[in-house]
């Protein structure tokens, strides 16, 4: 039961990404920078993230993970989110009927 409801969540959350994925690259330019896209939003948002990040995690999260990512199209972070989460479910779907079926012996 528990597995159907990790399955739909999971697939429905990959419908919503990879919507929001095209949605981004067909309204945007397909190779608007993430971090711009975000500063675009909120222009303090991406300094008030940094400052965080460095001060309260490490600075290298900042450095090494976070700024190779807001130079990627904004559209990829969740076209990836998406095709993670549709292969969590399809994973799900093959994992959870692999049971032995029961066999009449008469």
């Amino acid at each position: 039961m528990i597995s159907l409801i990790l399955r739909r969540t999971l697939a429905i959350l990959a419908a919503v990404l990879l919507v929001a994925a095209f949605a981004l690259a067909t309204l945007e330019p397909p190779d608007l920078p993430l971090g711009s896209l975000l500063y675009s939003i909120d222009s303090g948002l991406l300094n008030l993230l940094q400052a965080g990040i460095q001060r309260h995690l490490a600075p290298w999260i900042w450095d090494s993970v976070l700024v190779p990512v807001l130079i990627r199209p904004a559209w990829l972070l969740p076209a990836a989110g998406g095709i993670l989460c549709a292969g969590g479910a399809a994973t799900l779907t093959f994992t959870g009927n692999a049971r032995s079926p029961r066999r009449w012996r008469g």
